[in-house]
């Protein structure tokens, strides 16, 4: 199925319902927001990783914002939650199969226990590979072999950006299953490891606000740096615009 996109500063962001993708065909889902868009700007692997992906889904307030100040469009923020929120809906329903690919052991055992409460129907494998800047070819193989050993339907990288989604997009070929997710955050979101935001800040589009007040050594970098730097990115954009 095609989904509905929109061209924006130099990705394909997708503007659709969740319920148009089909978990069930091959595809590369990844995720863009401010920090991610500063990043990729000057790592060719992970800008062509999200140039590449079957879905980009706009994955921050700064995207959302982009949309309305460039195209005159309005947008939803779709986060990594959520789409991994209905993904699980879907194989629930459909008794479908899921790994998790990332984190650590401790972290992928409680989302394992908390699945078989929630979503009982799906079968889940898990895979946690080496805490390390880079693998090795062995680890590469390794990693694979495990996820085709299982051959899910939805495999979930949480590997944190950019790793995951370069990783994912170098791997996708010989992976044995349909929809790759880059989610990161949302392993631990999951597994109850980090709280993710209330809804309320969710709806207030303050979710950046939140995490950062609560991971303030994690996080200033991200908001604090690379949004302002993405705010005059987009200003000299605009401002190339009016002199053309």
């Amino acid at each position: 199925m095609k989904h509905k996109s929109l061209p924006l500063l130099e990705y394909n962001v997708f503007n659709d319902a969740l319920s148009t993708i089909n978990y069930r065909q091959k595809q590369l889902i990844t995720t863009i927001n401010q920090y991610s868009y500063c990043i990729a700007d000057n790592d060719f692997n992970f800008k062509k990783a999200l140039q590449q992906s079957d879905i980009l889904l706009p994955d921050g307030i700064g995207i959302v914002i982009a949309a309305k100040l460039l195209k005159k469009q309005k947008i939803k923020k779709i986060a990594g939650a959520d789409i991994h929120q209905y993904l699980l809906e879907q194989l629930q329903i459909h008794s479908g199969s899921c790994m998790y690919l990332g984190a650590s052991e401790d972290t992928l055992h409680k989302i394992k226990e908390r699945l078989a409460k929630e979503h009982p129907n799906i079968e889940v494998s898990t895979y946690s590979p080496p805490y390390k800047a880079a693998f090795t070819k062995e680890d590469n193989e390794n990693m694979v072999a495990a996820v085709n050993a299982v051959q899910p339907d939805v495999l979930f990288v949480g590997m944190t950006a950019p790793k995951q989604e370069k990783w994912s997009k170098a791997n996708e070929n010989q992976l044995n299953t349909k929809t790759i997710c880059a989610i990161g955050a949302v392993f631990d979101f999951y597994a109850g490891t980090v709280e993710r935001p209330n809804e309320f800040w969710i709806k207030m589009q303050l979710e950046w606000f939140i995490r950062l007040v609560k991971e303030p050594k994690r996080m200033w970098r991200r908001y604090l740096y690379y949004g302002p730097f993405f705010l005059y990115l987009l200003l000299k954009v605009m401002i190339r615009r009016k002199d053309r």
